[in-house]
């Protein structure tokens, strides 16, 4: 199955993609955020069809205590519409320490800190995406 990971942020996407079979993710791109979340969600699904995803995995903000706060709720509320636009399933997956892991790996490969900002997002959205992954192919 191949899945489409997006990392939701007030100014950024950052959007990763399986290959065909959901074993691998990698990242794919930055969205800017438009300032209309319906024309966010177009791009999206344009995305979902270029890629022939046939779903989407949303990362859900959740507190360091595993709770839901205001952001973990947003997330639920927009990946809720999203799932009437796309197409295909919309699910959500805990996000939590994807952007410190993909800063991590990126500071290990050398990037300055220009580069590491330009790129975070969509390498957070592989993380996240690479996890749920994982999880789905462990799972009975």
């Amino acid at each position: 199955m191949r899945a489409l990971g997006l990392d939701l942020g007030a100014k950024r996407i950052g959007v990763a993609v399986s290959d065909r079979t959901g074993t691998i993710a990698s990242p794919l791109m930055v969205l800017q955020r438009s300032g209309s979340v319906t024309r966010d969600h177009q791009v999206i699904a344009k995305l979902v069809a270029e890629e022939e995803a046939e779903a989407v995995v949303v990362g859900l903000p959740l507190n360091m205590n595993g709770s839901s706060g205001p952001a973990a709720k947003a997330a639920v509320k927009e990946a809720e519409a999203l799932a009437t636009v796309v197409g295909v399933p919309v699910y959500t997956s805990d996000e939590r320490r994807t952007t410190v892991t993909a800063d991590q790996a990126m500071m290990e490969a050398g990037l300055n800190a220009q580069q590491r900002r330009k790129h975070v997002d969509k390498i957070a959205a592989a993380v996240l995406l690479q996890q749920w992954l994982d999880r789905r192919a462990y799972q009975p």
